[in-house]
């Protein structure tokens, strides 16, 4: 189905995402980080994780009433047995045995069932299409969470490197306060310093239990299943920059929530069509086959045939507008699957613009922290050295030391950024979902796409 009403832009705003290659592979992107644990997170939580888990249980049931609509369009056929025993007065008792097959069929005459059956099916890939995006968004979840606790790992591990740092200062400072080399304003600076980097711990450490916590918890387990597993540090996980876009349109039929929003169009229009079928006639046939006898072994023996066919037909001759007002009711809900289709694409769009901007601004930043970084850790160690040797005073020290954990945290929390936006942008992008054993949707040629707004 072609987006409705919907502005597609030829090509993404920012430079070199022009579409003109083929775009990148989407399918287990995560392996891009080239992070085992990552990957095997993500295979855990695909597998475990209660979203998913009732997601596949809605697929299920989807595809289950599918089944049942189009059971609706068969004959249906039936059986029956009876016994009687008869008693009249001092008469001797009569036994009568009855056996027999009814069937009965409502013709599809004017497409009522069909158009039922083909909004479900509609349904049921739709459903197929929103486990594919809860998975999407799970695997996306995983990834965020295990960047932010490899990033708070190693901007922990920065703050415990600078307090040693700040600690060997102040042990200096008080000996040279001792040698009347320096005041106490200058060993309280020093103190306040380290203080203040200590104080810093704590939140990193916050952060990291809180990313276990919800790491163990996407993969279906207790919130401290996985302390183990992660206690030890690792680097942030950073992705391959050798992105090739798809031009706009066909992102967009890489995503699953635009898919299952287009399927949910197409469950409506074909709902339209079987409230317009139900203002026609209705034919139906039926008819039994039995036999009768006194006794159960003359069933099969000179038993009497008896057979019934009928044939019917009923038309709505008034009912007050209920009908007609069931076809409005089901355009109108037409009419909000259109909008909701549109907003998920916009939506879609905007999520793809935006990750791409944050990749491209946060590369830039990662690219003049590091140049800071680098002065920083060389103006801090000279700073250190000068003032042992008495050649500085303190506020040299304590600035360029200030300067030297801001400027490392800051490329740590850039690092962290960047891990973040590879993984929104290959969320953005699609994330790779299939439906399941390579189904699609019912064929063009299937749908009453004439009743859609253009």
């Amino acid at each position: 189905m072609q987006p409705v009403g919907a502005d597609i832009p030829q090509a993404w705003t920012v430079s070199g995402a022009s579409g003109e290659s083929r775009g990148t592979e989407l399918a287990k992107w995560w392996l891009r980080f080239n992070d085992t644990l990552l990957d095997s997170l993500i295979q855990q939580a695909v597998q475990a994780n209660t979203s998913i888990v009732s997601a596949q249980a809605a697929l299920r049931a989807a595809r289950a009433q599918r089944d049942v609509t189009a059971a609706g369009l068969l004959p249906a056929l039936g059986s029956s047995a009876a016994f009687q025993r008869n008693t009249a007065g001092d008469n001797d008792p009569t036994n009568s045995f009855k056996v027999g097959l009814d069937a009965d069929w409502e013709l599809d005459v004017f497409g009522g069932k069909r158009s039922a059956l083909g909004a479900s099916e509609a349904l049921a890939f739709a459903s197929a299409a929103s486990l594919a995006d809860v998975q999407v968004s799970i695997a996306a979840e995983v990834a965020l969470a295990y960047v932010a606790l490899r990033g708070a790992q190693l901007r922990l591990g920065i703050a415990v490197a600078n307090l040693a740092s700040q600690t060997e200062t102040l042990q200096i400072t008080q000996w040279r306060q001792q040698a009347g080399l320096v005041t106490v304003l200058e060993v309280e600076q020093a103190r306040a310093a380290s203080a203040q980097t200590r104080s810093q711990l704590p939140v990193f450490r916050n952060v990291i239990d809180q990313s276990m916590h919800s790491l163990s918890v996407l993969t279906g387990q207790p919130p401290a299943a996985l302390s183990g597993m992660l206690a030890a540090s690792g680097p942030v996980p950073t992705a391959r920059n050798d992105l090739a876009l798809d031009i706009p349109a066909q992102t967009l039929r890489q995503r699953a929530d635009v898919r299952a929003a287009e399927l949910q169009v197409t469950a409506a229009s074909f709902r339209v069509a079987q409230a317009d079928a139900a203002r026609a006639p209705s034919f139906r046939l039926g008819g039994s086959v039995g036999l009768n006898a006194l006794s159960f072994a003359a069933l099969t023996q000179g038993a009497s045939v008896v057979s019934a066919l009928l044939a019917s037909v009923s038309m709505p001759v008034f009912d007050g507008g209920a009908l007609r007002g069931q076809v409005r009711v089901q355009e109108a809900a037409l009419d909000q699957a259109v909008s909701a289709y549109r907003s998920v694409i916009l939506k879609a769009l905007k999520e793809v613009e935006d990750a791409l901007t944050q990749l491209r601004h946060d590369l830039e930043r990662e690219v003049s922290l590091q140049q800071a970084a680098a002065a920083a850790d060389i103006a801090a160690s000279l700073a250190q050295q000068r003032f042992a040797s008495g050649l500085v005073d303190f506020q040299v020290v304590l600035e360029t030391q200030r300067t030297q954990l801001n400027t490392q945290d800051s490329v740590a929390g850039v690092r962290t950024d960047l891990g973040a936006d590879y993984v929104r942008l290959y969320k953005a992008l699609g994330g790779g979902w299939r439906l399941e054993n390579g189904e699609t949707a019912a064929p063009p040629d299937e749908r009453p796409d004439a009743r859609l707004p253009r």
